[in-house]
């Protein structure tokens, strides 16, 4: 079979490639992801708000079904997913992502936590105040239409937008090669803006910046680099700096509490974020100074709880804060919008500009219209008054008449033939006559109501009225200024409707970098016999000889960022800084450890790191034989000195033992006493309670009178010896019996 070589078209592959690509990426950015100069709103978000008012979904109507909203959106004109429509109509009822929304919600439209609103069917919108200020007036023909994509219908090209939604609401989008990033700002700052523009067009932008200082977030906040605003408003890109604000207030137990109430802009609808980091850094232990997070925000504000911990530096948590959290945020502005079907990135006095001349394009031509139409209601009316005083003689042309043809032709050409008079004079009269053709057809359909004295009153000061109105769009009409005086006049009323304060605060503020937590490492702590201490590095300690070291009664590794435990037999805990220690070599004396804490002359029974205590089990026993196991987490402060356990007259603490989880849960360990007068006692582990530090403990043995314990020991049931007074004992001889019994006679 032969093929058909006519219908094959060759092309080049690559060439091809790049048209297409070209095509797509146009389309994009002119069709879908940028927003026009003039209206500020991008192809979807025109097409939703256009729909709204062809549903009559003004302000003052009911709110109706966002699904019927889309459904009308997606068949007549945007036909790209019922998905995109709908987050496009959600985002522009958020009032913490427009400035001025545009939509009135109805239900669960989402919150700036990050919840995403319901489901389309659920929802219901109309129109908002500020909407009808970019869609009024579109019946007086100011903006051009053009077919939908299917040509069944007509869209308009671009909303007659009376404000600069662009500057007041700002947008995001991104395209294909580039990307808007128009930041919000205030209202009245914006329409004194404009204004000061129509003054002077030749203002610069340093002088516009007096009335539009910055940015204004819906959600507050802090811009922390107001130098660097200039040269963003004059070249159309850089980067603001936005912190959240925050207040300081007292928390409980002398600590401090950092609430944030305002978020960052780039944070709004993913508060969550936030919190979350926030969370994440306390939780890793990144920032010791945090105690807890609490997101306590309501219907009426947000309030993010930051609990830090007592004596800690409030001005260099921040800082870090700022550094690894969202609290600051980089907000990247680039003033791209569409003009002409052209990308463009404009800077703040040239955007102005655009919208100064589209309004000078939107007021002329209403003007125009409104004029036109005085015009021709004024030749209605004259006509009218004309025919009143002729009146007898149009009766009697409509009663001769054969056809309301023939009628209309007589007032307007002054034709008679046919037409039955009763006499020759009116017969002449109406060949005179001269009535426009609009005039005719107001005359032949005019009630016979009209010929009421007080309604030939009311046609009369109608025509004066529309004579004043004539002379008046002629005169804004013929010169520019006065257009401008009406245009300003026009937004200062809009100001007014839409007065809101400025939210967004303004400062300049250096980049402090928050001082690191000191490098962890272990270190050893050398006790001598005198309690003289001090510290050295684990390398050091390494090269120290065994000879030397028996020197030392007491040897503890702990964290250079860890707290000694020191624990005495007055039932006391006192705490000491690791990096308060000084540190020194093997043969340096050290100092002593009463200078580093409220010690004074109590009996130190155990030195250990606060972190091994923290994870253990206390096994405390006292000289009047009480005995208690107390959770290591009950000593978590930041007091130097605590009760470590509660202690009747005359009984002090004469052992404690650290007891690790595993050693706890097994619950096999022999606990053993040894009292002064030669009595002994062995039970485990397990018949010890858990008590808390302030408890006084249960019996552990049944004392003689002037007996009293004077040493213990937890070993393992399979342990042969124990350890006592530089002796070796016979740990097997102690036998098991029940806590709180009588001691044996020790054979040990």
């Amino acid at each position: 079979m032969k093929k058909n070589t006519d219908q094959i078209i060759q092309l080049d592959f690559s060439e091809e490639m790049k048209n297409s690509y070209r095509d797509y990426a146009m389309s994009v950015i002119i069709a879908r992801a940028l927003p026009d100069v003039r209206d500020g709103l991008k192809p979807v978000q025109r097409r939703i708000l256009y729909s709204m008012m062809e549903l009559g979904l003004d302000p003052a109507k009911p709110h109706r079904k966002s699904a019927r909203i889309v459904g009308d959106t997606m068949g007549k004109y945007h036909p790209h997913g019922d998905s995109s429509i709908y987050d496009a109509l959600v985002h522009m009822a958020e009032d913490f992502s427009l400035r001025v929304p545009l939509v009135d919600g109805h239900g669960n439209f989402g919150s700036i936590d990050g919840d995403s609103a319901a489901a389309m069917r659920y929802t219901e919108a109309r129109l908002s105040i500020s909407a009808m200020a970019l869609l009024s007036d579109l019946e007086k023909g100011l903006v051009q239409f053009h077919p939908n994509f299917d040509n069944s219908e007509q869209e308009p090209a671009v909303l007659p937008a009376k404000i600069p939604n662009l500057l007041i609401n700002g947008t995001t989008g991104i395209a294909v090669g580039m990307a808007t990033n128009i930041p919000p700002h205030n209202p009245d700052e914006v329409f004194d803006g404009v204004i000061a523009y129509i003054d002077n067009p030749n203002i610069t932008v340093e002088k516009l910046m007096k009335y539009i200082p910055a940015p204004d977030f819906p959600t507050g906040g802090t811009i922390v680099n107001q130098d660097d605003l200039p040269a963003i408003y004059e070249t159309g890109e850089g980067r603001i700096r936005i912190r959240a604000s925050y207040d300081i207030e007292n928390g409980d137990y002398g600590r401090k509490n950092i609430v944030i109430t305002e978020i960052p802009f780039t944070v709004a609808g993913n508060k969550l974020k936030l919190v979350e980091s926030l969370v994440s850094l306390m939780k890793d232990k990144v920032f010791d100074e945090i105690h807890d997070v609490r997101d306590e925000s309501s219907k009426e504000g947000i309030r993010i709880v930051i609990e830090v911990k007592k004596d800690r530096d409030l001005d260099n948590l921040l800082n870090g804060l700022y550094k690894k959290t969202p609290m600051e945020d980089t907000y990247s502005v680039n003033l791209l919008a569409v003009k002409n079907q052209q990308p463009v990135t404009f800077n703040l006095k040239s955007m102005i500009s655009e919208f100064v001349d589209f309004q000078i394009e939107l007021y002329t031509k209403e003007y125009e219209y409104l004029l036109d139409k005085a015009l021709k209601r004024q030749e209605i009316v004259d006509g009218l008054i004309k025919a009143t005083d002729v009146i007898d003689l149009i009766i009697e042309i409509l009663r001769g008449s054969s056809s309301i043809k023939q009628a209309k032709d007589c007032l307007i050409h002054g034709t008679t033939e046919g037409i039955r008079f009763k006499t020759n004079q009116s017969q002449k009269e109406a060949s005179k006559l001269n009535f426009t053709e609009r005039q005719a057809e107001a005359i032949l359909s005019m009630q016979l109501s009209k010929l009421i004295g007080l309604e030939i009153l009311k046609l009369h000061e109608e025509a004066s009225s529309l004579t004043a109105s004539i002379e008046k769009y002629n005169k804004i009409l013929g010169d520019q200024k006065e257009l401008l005086k009406v245009i300003k006049a026009q937004l200062r009323e809009y100001k007014k409707k839409f007065h809101t304060p400025r939210r967004t605060k303004l400062t300049n503020s250096t980049i402090e970098e928050y001082v690191e937590e000191v490098k962890v490492e272990d270190i050893y702590l050398l006790v001598d016999r005198f309690g003289y201490v001090k510290s050295i590095d684990s390398t050091s300690y390494s090269r120290v000889s065994e000879d030397n070291l028996k020197d030392y009664v007491h040897t503890v590794m702990m964290k250079n960022i860890d707290r000694l435990c020191v624990f005495t037999a007055e039932g006391n805990m006192h705490q000491v800084k690791a990096e308060n220690i000084p540190k020194g070599k093997i043969k340096d004396k050290g100092t002593l450890i009463q200078n580093l804490c409220k010690l004074d002359k109590e009996t130190v029974l155990l030195y250990a790191p606060f972190e091994e205590v923290f994870e253990a089990q206390l096994l405390f026993i006292t000289k009047k034989g009480f005995i208690k196991q107390v959770s290591g987490a009950e000593f978590e402060t930041n007091r130097s000195q605590v009760n470590a356990t509660k202690l009747v007259d005359g009984d002090e603490v004469v052992g404690i033992h650290l007891l690790t989880a595993g050693e706890v849960l097994a619950g096999t360990l022999k606990i053993i006493l040894l009292t002064e007068k030669g009595l002994s006692l062995g039970f485990p582990l397990s018949q010890v309670p858990e008590l808390k530090k302030t408890g006084r403990g249960v019996k552990a043995i049944s004392l003689e009178k002037d007996d009293y314990v004077c040493f213990t020991t937890a070993v393992d049931p399979s342990t042969e010896t124990f350890v006592y007074d530089g002796k070796e004992l016979n740990a097997k001889k102690v036998r098991n019996r029940k806590r709180g019994d009588k001691g044996q006679r020790a054979q040990l």
